[in-house]
């Protein structure tokens, strides 16, 4: 949504399905599609998340074995020759272009993401302030009690206010990143990139 509202036409790839999408929508492996010539003829750019439950730090994490796709797919965007934009959290194996979270946007969420570009790009944003009460979007609802003491109540609804998104359901939330960020990072890559 994010790059939509950027000004970009957005196609979707993930090998599951996506009955929520909001854009057009191809089923199939990303990382397969990132190297094939015919599909991204005519694409402009390309943004990658490889998942990132190998990655994470503290007490949720717990191995997946799909921490080799970061490196892949980084691999594999270099060899498009397009624009590309990689996204992982914090303390994936990557170069955080951009560092961004939720109190950057004035979004009541702390959800910190790294973005890594093929411009390098760089932008002083203001640092994150984590002074106010923030809804926890971690995987599943904590309810009216939130995941910890101060936490604001953990819900669908919460989730969906907080982040900017309204057509998901709280499982695809929790894996989801503010359409803010992407529309941040689409306004760079317009910027940085040569975009027709």
């Amino acid at each position: 949504m994010g790059y939509h509202r950027a000004g970009f036409d957005v196609v979707g790839v993930d090998m599951n399905p996506q009955l929520d999408y909001p854009f057009e929508f191809v089923q199939a492996d990303a990382i397969d599609v990132i190297v094939d010539d015919i599909v991204l003829a005519g694409f402009d750019a390309i943004h990658a998340s490889p998942p990132c439950q190998d990655h994470m730090r503290g007490g949720l994490a717990r191995f997946h074995g799909t921490g080799w796709l970061l490196a892949e797919t980084r691999r594999r965007l270099i060899a498009s020759d397009l624009p590309w934009v990689l996204e992982n959290v914090p303390g994936a194996e990557m170069r955080p272009d951009y560092q961004l979270c939720g109190s950057q946007f004035s979004l009541p969420i702390r959800r910190h993401r790294w973005f890594e570009t093929s411009w390098q790009g760089f932008s002083l944003m203001p640092p994150c302030d984590h002074s106010g009460p923030i809804v926890g979007v971690y995987g599943h609802p904590h309810g009216d009690a939130g995941a910890w003491p101060g936490m604001l109540p953990g819900t669908l609804e919460s989730w969906s206010a907080a982040m900017g998104i309204d057509w998901m359901t709280a499982d695809e939330l929790g894996q989801a990143i503010p359409p803010a960020y992407t529309e941040f990072i689409g306004c760079q890559l317009l910027e940085c990139c040569v975009c027709p």
